[in-house]
């Protein structure tokens, strides 16, 4: 997988004819660009640069000294003894502020599927393959999933939130990735950039790039998912940058639910502008040397807010009502 940045001129059309400069981070750069060329996007985009460096409610690492309930746990213990895995590589939490269906249960069920799982130095692990088919078979349920700007029920929806935390645990590992792909939209759980989603033609995958082998432990709390890897040397401290180079204001959308009172409201959907976003890590290690690590800009279509309500609750008064 290449980060390199190659500038590609090409114009978009936003109904009033915008141009837009773009960056080709991956072979799939041009399809999400012809797919943002037919969003109905409705608002011209915003062009100032909102650098954002604040923690994330919902997603963040795990600090050093916080120890997690597990390590206790005699499989636990047996395993990072029997493979010398006694270090603390990097662990990072998550949490689903609005679960939906069989989300969080698929959740969890693709995160038993890696928990205890040893990846040999140089090996590639596949985040698909840890899982498996999310088939009713297996014991997977309907729950939300990305189709480019539409957010429809799926066996399965929600186990991104695996691979996303995944991802972060990986990159703050110092770990090679080999394959990653941003959502279409921006998720709950995660800054933007720092996401990733798997389906069937998509996976996420890193290297073991260290010397020993790597144990991953994957737990849930409530609402909050937690992993971690574990190895024999301490990474370098890495840490997360963004900027937010274009915003896409998200529309509010009203459905019809009789079943509440009047003037009263539900939101299904929180919702989330669409971005343009560059990452990048720094990189420090023991001597206090730093390297940036570029890795490119992601795109996301807005996610609208959905919000039910009574019809009585609609001025029909207001035109267009």
């Amino acid at each position: 997988m290449a980060y390199s940045l190659k500038k590609i001129s090409i114009p978009l059309i936003f109904g009033v004819g915008l141009g837009l400069l773009v960056y080709a981070l991956h072979p799939q750069a041009l399809d999400r660009l012809r797919d943002y060329s037919e969003a109905r996007i409705g608002d011209e985009p915003r062009f100032q640069v909102e650098e954002e460096e604040a923690e994330h409610p919902y997603g963040k690492p795990v600090v050093d000294q916080t120890r997690l309930w597990w390590e206790e746990y005699p499989e636990f213990r047996r395993l990072s003894l029997l493979f010398r895995t006694t270090v603390r590589l990097a662990a990072f939490q998550t949490t689903l502020p609005h679960p939906q269906g069989g989300e969080e249960h698929n959740i969890k069920l693709a995160a038993q599927k890696i928990r205890g799982q040893v990846i040999a130095p140089g090996a590639v692990f596949s985040t698909n393959s840890a899982i498996g088919p999310r088939t009713t078979e297996r014991g997977f349920k309907d729950g939300p999933a990305y189709y480019g700007s539409e957010v429809r029920s799926s066996v399965g929806g929600g186990v991104c939130k695996v691979a996303s935390t995944l991802y972060n645990v990986a990159v703050l590992a110092n770990l090679e990735i080999i394959e990653r792909w941003p959502h279409s939209m921006p998720v709950p759980y995660v800054p933007p950039g720092q996401d990733a989603t798997i389906a069937v033609y998509k996976d996420f995958k890193f290297r073991n790039s260290t010397e020993a082998p790597l144990l991953i432990w994957a737990e849930n709390k409530g609402q909050t998912l937690y992993i971690a890897f574990y190895g024999r040397v301490k990474p370098p401290k890495v840490t997360w940058h963004h900027e937010v180079l274009n915003r896409w204001p998200a529309r509010i959308i009203y459905r019809e639910n009789y079943s509440l009172r009047p003037g009263e409201e539900r939101v299904l959907i929180p919702g989330a502008d669409g971005l343009r976003v560059r990452s990048w890590l720094t990189i420090e290690d023991a001597d206090g040397k730093c390297t940036v690590k570029e890795l490119g800009v992601d795109y996301y279509y807005p996610l609208n807010r959905v919000i039910e309500r009574h019809p009585l609750s609609v001025d029909r008064t207001t035109p267009g009502f």
